[in-house]
């Protein structure tokens, strides 16, 4: 079975790993340059993508923002999964809110906003405070701005005004902001007969915008069956095949979407060691119409992302249950250049041994690790 992914970032490079056992062959196409790569070596295996959809049995992507022509192209060919509609829906979230509302999923109260009168209407509608994001090309905490006070509106205004002046076929959403207890994640599975499966709920924290730790919690029984609905919903709507990821706001207990990733995500990389599935096999079961795996949690685990960093402390490996995984690619500051998965028997070894990763790990390049430590039992 041969898998044209497009983008070759670290998500192809990892489903390459995880399709050989099964005997998929995967390559990944880079829509800057045009070229077909390896997702391991990088190697290059030619261009033009016209191609490279026709060798291939199936065709997916690991990121939303494609341009349309490419979308159009691998849809125009019956072989692309999970299908243009729900990629653009992850990548412009005015398409985004349209989805929830559509499939009755409920995520914040907003406003579209292209003109200084819808900016005033939102203000109005929905009042403060307010998060304001960019529909397109937004992710990592870009392109995004918060109203707290109405004496700020003007100065916000000025920013989004310029922002939307730079690129025509950008809007914002006005979003009311949730006073959220804390942010998780579901990350699941739909097969083309409408088989689901998903992984325990993952808690997540994040520095500046970024995901810095991806812990999974099992056990609240009732969120799992919120998330759970809520994901089947959005799957069904989209006739959904693939692996997709759900990020909520849980609110005393409700859960509220915050956007979709129709791909793998980085909150369920704790799955490469804490599933008898990791979700980049389940995503190549699904798109290749095999039987989705087992995802219930086989042990507790976490993921620590290694931004802008090229090494570290070599000590962490003398750790029970550390696993490190770099992606190869070139240092830049706030790059996402590896994770380190960390599992354990039971949560109180896994605490244990959480302690001790960050003991060894700079506290500059490694933030606020300690919060998620003190979630641990």
């Amino acid at each position: 079975m041969k898998v044209l992914v497009l983008g070759a970032g670290q998500l192809a490079r990892m489903m390459s790993l995880a399709g050989a056992p099964l005997n998929i062959s995967i390559s990944a196409y880079d829509v800057n340059s045009d070229s077909i790569v390896h997702p391991l070596t990088q190697q290059n295996l030619g261009k033009g993508l016209a191609n490279a959809i026709a060798d291939a049995d199936v065709v997916t992507a690991e990121f939303e923002h494609i341009p349309l022509t490419v979308l159009a192209q691998c849809q125009q060919s019956g072989k692309f999964l999970p299908g243009e509609t729900a990629i653009k829906a992850g990548g412009d979230r005015r398409l985004e809110k349209q989805l929830l509302d559509d499939a009755g999923v409920r995520s914040a109260a907003y406003h579209i906003v292209n003109v200084e009168a819808d900016f005033n209407h939102a203000i109005t509608t929905l009042g403060l405070p307010l998060v304001f994001k960019s529909a397109l090309a937004g992710y990592d905490g870009k392109g995004q701005w918060r109203l707290k006070r109405a004496e700020d509106a003007a100065e916000v205004w000025q920013q989004i005004s310029a922002f939307l002046a730079a690129d025509e076929n950008q809007s914002i959403v006005a979003e009311q902001f949730i006073p959220f207890q804390r942010e998780v994640s579901l990350i699941g599975a739909r097969r083309a007969n409408g088989e689901v499966k998903v992984y325990p709920l993952t808690e997540n924290h994040h520095v500046n915008g970024v995901l810095s730790v991806s812990l999974a919690v099992p056990g609240n029984e009732q969120l799992q069956q919120q998330a759970q609905a809520m994901f089947t919903a959005v799957a069904n709507k989209l006739n959904y095949v693939g692996v997709l990821a759900i990020e909520f706001f849980d609110v005393d207990g409700e859960l509220l979407v915050n956007e979709i990733a129709p791909r793998v995500h980085n909150s369920g990389h704790w799955t490469q060691q804490g599933a008898d599935v990791c979700q980049f096999e389940q995503h190549l079961r699904a798109v290749c119409d095999m039987p989705l795996g087992n995802c219930e949690l086989v042990r507790p685990s976490l993921m620590v992302n290694i931004l802008g960093e090229d090494k570290v402390p070599e000590a962490i490996l003398s750790i029970s249950g550390v696993h490190l995984h770099w992606y190869g690619k070139s240092k830049r500051p706030g790059r996402k250049m590896g994770h380190i998965n960390l599992s354990a028997a039971n949560n109180s070894e896994l605490k244990a041994r959480f302690e001790q990763l960050i003991s060894l790990l700079s506290p500059a390049a490694f933030p606020e690790l300690q919060l998620m430590a003190n979630r641990l039992n």
